[in-house]
């Protein structure tokens, strides 16, 4: 079991540690000029939403069909993304993570399927149309199944933490909040879930630990710095400048890649959620707002007075958890570290010319 948890995060992480400098690049834009970020710019804005609904995901499924079948297989897996996208509501990261491989899985047994049978000056017009043809195909399908199930999914996920919230266990909605947030679901579950149940607590109390539960910076805190001390390659180099971004930024969704390139971190991310939540209970800390973005300026900023102890107290402790049992799990269950330059690169297509030449 361990093995093919380590085999599946091995390729999560082939797919998505390589474009962790476009996530980076994202991230440094949104922090800076969305309404609530350090140099808010209406124009510049306009870039937040494309590339996290399209650009992101597409170079996932990109490069999940590259990684199956080279340039062609990226090619099919682009496109299907582009359908899978079309259908949601929400960041297909996880969805382009299923359809990209798949894409170019089928593209390729297509290929070994017909390439003795097809005549000789058509191997250019069969292999272009049939690419094509399987990608649009592909792509209707993403658009009417694969869409609405994974929004299925994020509708579930948000009532399963309004369920514990109102059941009186808030501490276990973590596990939830976590699961949701490193599929891209956060904001879904914060604004359409937390924030209203905020609103109405903040009303009663003057503060609201719901505000808190979605938008903590310190598990991510100390799941980086895990990559940063134990971590290998890539995700060890990049951990640093997602750092800043992440807990002075407040774009959480930098971290969300380096939890899905090793599913077993998901367990680091629990540990920190579930300490920080026990402590807020426990010493009745909350928020008046929403932090947006949550980094820890915006948490000091919509601290009320004589909380702002207990908060810190709740952020640091689960940084701390989550550093711990992150290095553990990093030192003792790693995921298969390859080199995924040299296996894009090298992946040949037997029996297929150029899609363009």
């Amino acid at each position: 079991m361990q093995e093919r948890i380590q085999r599946f995060g091995g390729n999560l992480a082939s797919m998505v540690i390589p474009n962790i400098g476009a996530f980076i690049a994202w991230g440094l834009i949104t922090a800076f000029v969305i309404p609530t970020g350090w140099t808010p710019n209406e124009t510049l804005a306009k870039l937040v939403g494309p590339m996290i609904t399209f650009l992101l995901p597409i170079l996932i499924g990109y490069t999940g069909g590259k990684l199956v079948y080279g340039h062609r297989g990226g090619v099919v897996g682009a496109i299907v993304t582009a359908g899978i996208i079309v259908g949601s509501s929400v960041p297909m990261f996880l969805g382009a993570m299923i359809v990209g491989p798949l894409g170019g899985f089928i593209i390729k047994k297509f290929d070994q399927a017909t390439g003795d049978k097809i005549p000789s000056g058509f191997e250019m017009l069969t292999n272009n149309f049939s690419a094509g043809i399987f990608g649009a195909i592909l792509a209707i399908l993403g658009l009417v199944v694969v869409g609405p199930v994974l929004d299925a999914v994020s509708n579930f996920l948000g009532g399963v933490v309004q369920s514990l919230v109102n059941a009186g266990v808030l501490p276990l909605s973590d596990i939830p909040i976590e699961v949701g947030k490193v599929l891209f679901l956060n904001n879904a579950i914060n604004h359409g879930v937390l924030a209203p149940l905020g609103v109405i607590d903040a009303a009663k109390n003057g503060r609201a630990i719901e505000f808190m539960l979605e938008t903590d910076p310190g598990p991510g805190l100390g799941l980086l710095a895990a990559f940063w001390f134990a971590g290998k390659g890539l995700a060890k180099a990049s951990a640093p400048g997602a750092i800043i971004i992440h807990f002075l930024g407040g774009i959480h969704e930098i971290y969300f890649p380096y939890v899905l390139s090793n599913p077993l971190m998901i367990v680091a991310m629990w540990a920190g959620g579930l300490t920080a939540d026990t402590i807020w209970v426990a010493t009745g800390a909350g928020l008046v707002a929403t932090p947006s973005p949550g980094s820890i300026f915006a948490y000091l900023a919509v601290t009320p007075p004589g909380q702002h102890v207990s908060v810190l107290i709740g952020v640091f402790a689960a940084a701390i958890v989550s550093f711990v049992v992150g290095t553990a799990i990093l030192r003792f269950a790693p995921a298969k570290q390859e080199d995924t330059e040299e296996k894009t690169t090298s992946t040949t297509v037997p029996g297929s010319a150029p899609a363009s030449a």
